[in-house]
């Protein structure tokens, strides 16, 4: 079977337009991550815990960008409607499997950013190497384990229409189609929101709550070091939140808009990422300015 992506509806016209800022996304998302993680790995001063789990994010961010955005432009620039089924069930799997991988990456950097703050001479004891192999193991499994069921259980379905109205294959937009009984995906797809988006909030709140608790007496420069991370947290979790809840409930929300929401969901954290932890992380300001004068 082969499915049809439908781009924006409403905005057809206006394809080739928006490749533009698509296509300038695209170059600074593989642009930025990658001279990241070329840096953290040439560099053995920041080998450290906390650039582990910075490298598997940018790897997740990597990973999520190239599922979507070559066919997205192939569908811009050349009108390539067309994905096979099975092309379309591996893409909606590297999808959300790397924005899970990312949300259980940002629970782990909150973790690392309470030890830092409040047990800081036994920081290296409690995040040792071993323990931040075991989380990026964990993180990586978290993604696999949670987002598999997804394209199983809609490998049963029938579908009615094969046209998907949106850029990639979604997965609620899949469901949509199906023309026979889709309670267990739709009720599968609510579970994944509360356990992966809500759970890992309500982690991450609870770990700040008692950073602040902890630091509370302490300087500007303390909590300093958690900006970057907040920052980041509050641009992926406002659009996860808000493009899931307009699936279920945002019933006259305009196609198009949520579409581009979407779109923005997965792509603006990935741009944003190296521009947050490359401006905040002073290692990284001093390894460029190294090269630079080198």
């Amino acid at each position: 079977m082969t499915f049809t992506l439908m781009g924006i509806p409403g905005l057809e016209s206006q394809h080739l337009w928006l490749s533009v800022p698509f296509c300038s996304m695209f170059l600074a998302i593989l642009t930025g991550n990658g001279s990241i993680l070329f840096l953290l790995a040439t560099e053995p001063t920041l080998h450290s815990q906390m650039y582990l789990l910075l490298a598997l994010l940018m790897v997740a961010d990597l990973i999520s960008t190239l599922a979507v955005m070559p066919k997205l432009l192939c569908l811009f620039w050349f009108n390539d409607w067309d994905i096979a089924a099975n092309a379309c069930f591996t893409q909606m799997f590297f999808i959300h499997g790397s924005s899970v991988v990312r949300s259980a990456l940002l629970v782990f950097m909150v973790f690392d950013r309470f030890v830092a703050m409040c047990e800081p001479l036994r920081y290296n004891i409690i995040l040792n190497h071993s323990l931040v192999g075991h989380l990026r193991l964990l993180a990586l499994a978290k993604g696999v384990i949670l987002i598999l069921p997804m394209p199983l259980l809609l490998q049963r379905l029938t579908f009615c229409h094969t046209a998907i109205s949106h850029t990639y294959c979604d997965h609620m937009a899949m469901v949509k189609m199906a023309c026979n009984h889709n309670r267990p995906n739709r009720i599968y797809g609510f579970f994944m929101i509360l356990l992966v988006v809500g759970l890992d909030l309500l982690l991450i709140g609870f770990s700040y709550a008692l950073i602040l608790q902890a630091v509370v007496h302490a300087t500007c420069k303390a909590l300093n070091t958690c900006s970057a991370h907040l920052f980041f947290i509050l641009v992926t979790y406002v659009h996860a939140l808000f493009s899931s809840i307009t699936h279920h409930i945002g019933h006259d929300i305009s196609p198009h808009t949520h579409i581009l929401l979407a779109n923005l969901y997965l792509l603006l954290p990935s741009m944003l990422n190296p521009i947050i932890y490359g401006i905040k992380m002073k290692e990284i300001q001093v390894k460029r300015l190294c090269r630079g004068i080198a």
